[in-house]
């Protein structure tokens, strides 16, 4: 079968878009203008929701593996820590992932470039797209490698996952409104003398002076520092370490024995007016751009790419119907346009050197933080928050109906069973229809005559706990988002759910 899809960029969120395409069958092409994967990155965090998602996909583990997790933020104030953040005992309960995990961009784009190689999988490296055109039966495109003839080729679907300066945005002539932060900020990958005490922890230094991030990274000795750069450079282009390392090292306390890598960059925050515009998508930083609160830009492209894929491959697989599609830019731009206005209020207060900047360093800070963190509640609300896990499609067209506390679009809650939990399944990628209790034998018999996996969990308390009703059907999509929800098992309802979306199992031949 011909590729169906173009992908234009290899960074995280291309590279999982693809990952997740070659997973469920659907042929494509990914190219990249760069020689190859990064060699130095701003991104770090790797957040619950989106290993989570590479469990599904079997990726998790090994990305795991590579990095380390980060259980626990000091927030510090004139050399002293003023409040403690444990994400670990915060999580505990709500997602197989507790935590924070530290892997740097380049190193998580090498995993999936190898996880793709393994399969069969080139990313086509030195490639640019020159230009393309949605004809409405299909989208033309013609690209390039370096040193060979242009090409022209037809796919059904081009995605733009190519950052910033996005070819593919530009190309639909799509608005990127939003602003520029006026701080100028650095980021530097230091080695120091001797090995980090701990690992898991990272520090966030605030004063009047702005802010400082501080955490391990790759290994024991090397450091990540993220900050903003004094007022005085603020204008300047070729900025060295040296020329701000004292003030750098009177926050952190820190001489390093080596820097290996130092950047400065300009912060944005913006949203592209669409993510989608006939067959044509864009993803990633193509589509919006984060202040680094909460380490939430990459994994909001990487959420961006799960959403999407398994929706172009129900429909090229006929095994949805193409309305499917538009509710990618449903489900999406509603989280991002509120991740951006959230991250962007967080950060603003967090680097003003104005009265509600100075409030929050004095008082909120060491004072009212750690109470307000001793409270179960909110331990559990500021994990769901920064971990992505609350994340839902609740106005979606394909969200539908509530059994408990769960609705239509949430994140299917996670929960231990005496035999695993209710997230091995979700392996499969696939629909399937999940009872916490009973099923009724013609259930049974329906999801058998659409080759439609059952999973059936005997109840137990604490399923009550977690939002679900005993007996209750629940739908879940195979981005283990809950499609359809009813109290009873209706069959009905679910045959009239599947029909109108045209869904059929991926395991219908």
């Amino acid at each position: 079968m011909n590729p169906q899809i173009l992908i234009v960029g290899a960074g995280p969120t291309g590279l999982a878009l693809a990952y997740s395409l070659a997973r469920q069958g659907v042929p494509f092409r990914i190219i990249d203008k760069n020689a190859g994967t990064g060699t130095a990155s701003r991104a770090l965090a790797v957040h619950a929701r989106i290993l989570e998602q590479y469990g599904q996909l079997g990726l998790a583990e090994r990305n795991i593996k590579r990095g380390h997790p980060i259980l626990s933020l000091d927030i510090s104030d004139d050399n002293e820590v003023k409040a403690t953040v444990k994400f670990h005992d915060f999580g505990k309960g709500l997602s197989p992932f507790p935590f924070i995990l530290s892997l740097p961009q380049d190193e998580h784009e090498e995993i999936l470039v190898d996880e793709l190689n393994k399969i069969g999988i080139e990313v086509e490296w030195n490639t640019a797209l020159l230009s393309f055109e949605d004809t409405a039966e299909c989208v033309n495109a013609v690209m390039q490698q370096q040193g060979q003839p242009a090409e022209e080729v037809e796919f059904a679907y081009l995605c733009g996952c190519d950052g910033a300066g996005s070819m593919v945005r530009k190309g639909l002539g799509l608005e990127f409104p939003g602003g520029t932060y006026k701080q100028l900020f650095f980021v530097a990958d230091i080695e120091t003398a001797e090995p980090a005490d701990d690992m898991q922890k990272m520090d966030m230094y605030m004063d009047d002076d702005g802010f400082m991030l501080y955490m391990s990274v790759r290994n024991a000795i090397t450091k990540r520092i993220l900050g903003i750069v004094p007022e005085e450079f603020n204008e300047r282009t070729d900025l060295q370490y040296s020329e701000i390392s004292d003030y750098i090292e009177n926050k952190i306390h820190v001489n390093p024995a080596k820097v290996n890598w130092f950047s400065t960059y300009r912060v944005h925050n913006r949203i592209s007016e669409q993510f989608a515009k006939g067959r044509i998508f864009i993803l990633g930083d193509a589509g919006h751009l984060h202040s680094p609160a909460g380490g939430q830009g990459m994994n909001t492209g990487i959420g961006d790419s799960i959403n999407l894929a398994w929706k172009l491959a129900a429909v090229i697989q006929g095994k949805g119907a193409p309305r499917i599609l538009s509710t990618y830019e449903k489900e999406r731009i509603v989280f991002a346009r509120r991740l951006i206005a959230t991250t962007d209020k967080a950060f603003s207060t967090i680097v003003s050197q104005k009265l509600r900047g100075t409030l929050l360093r004095h008082y909120f800070v060491p004072y009212a933080l750690p109470a307000l963190f001793k409270f179960p509640f909110s331990q559990k609300n500021a994990f769901k928050i920064l971990s992505q896990i609350h994340i839902n499609y609740r106005n979606s067209p394909l969200s539908k109906g509530k059994a408990g506390k769960i609705y239509g679009g949430m994140r299917l809650p996670w929960i231990e069973t005496a035999s695993g939990d209710n997230f091995e399944p979700l392996r499969s990628v696939d629909w399937q229809i999940h009872i916490y209790g009973k099923a009724k034998p013609e259930l049974i018999e329906f999801a058998r005559s659409q080759s439609l996996q059952l999973h059936e969990f005997a109840w137990e308390a604490g399923m009550q706990d977690a939002g679900f009703k005993q007996d209750a059907l629940y739908l879940i999509r195979p981005d283990g988002h809950v499609g359809l929800a009813t109290e009873k098992q209706w069959l009905r309802v679910l045959k009239m759910y599947l029909e109108t979306y045209g869904i059929e199992a991926f395991g219908v031949e």
